[in-house]
């Protein structure tokens, strides 16, 4: 018997045994026929995305997909979100656990995967650290891309863990610089994203 668990603008999530399922939801304010072609290019598009991210990050596995549906098949993975265990970590576990963030971040952006959403809702730690959630993902190899993705977390942690938020956007700094390619050039790009943001809230 599916449970729903989850539901957001775009879709659905039910919990169907060991899986769990993503419905994307009709937008009743689009015309049918564009609106049924956007969900199916979406669902098959995130679907190749985590098959993708998952050969060198952990992620949920596949199981099926089918964009006539409109629904994704994939593995549950039972284990805490990120989001509720940062508070009662100590200051080296915090460290540790986005210094791991950071290197996974700059593993999907070194083959041109953007996650589009990394918040610490869309991580989960088992034993393991899994990225979930690559609905608003994409595959691009500009800079800018890659620094936004980062911008995006630097707002999320802000936003959410605004006491430990520091050390942790340090830490992952620290993990991001490890792996990716071109530290320098993401880093540079980010200042000036992070510089348009300050513009455009004074003006």
């Amino acid at each position: 018997m599916k449970t729903k668990i989850a539901q957001g603008a775009e879709a659905i999530i039910w919990l169907d045994g060991d899986r769990i399922v993503k419905e994307r939801i009709k937008k009743m304010y689009r015309h049918e026929d564009i609106d049924s072609a956007r969900r199916k290019k979406t669902t098959r598009f995130e679907a190749r995305l985590m098959e993708k991210a998952g050969k060198i990050i952990p992620v949920p596995k596949v199981h099926s997909s089918c964009d006539k549906a409109m629904v994704i098949e994939m593995e549950f993975i039972e284990g805490k979100k990120l989001r509720d265990m940062v508070e009662s970590m100590t200051k080296e576990e915090r460290g540790d656990i986005f210094k791991r963030v950071g290197r996974k971040v700059a593993k999907l952006h070194n083959i041109d995967v953007i996650h589009g959403d990394l918040t610490t809702s869309n991580m989960i730690v088992r034993e393991k650290i899994y990225f979930i959630d690559f609905g608003l993902g994409f595959v691009s190899s500009k800079v800018e891309d890659k620094a936004v993705d980062l911008h995006l977390l630097k707002q999320a942690l802000a936003s959410k863990h605004h006491k430990q938020f520091e050390e942790c956007f340090s830490a992952v700094m620290n993990g991001y610089k490890e792996e990716i390619k071109d530290f320098n050039a993401v880093e540079k790009r980010m200042k000036k994203v992070e510089e348009r943001g300050r513009y455009k809230e004074k003006s």
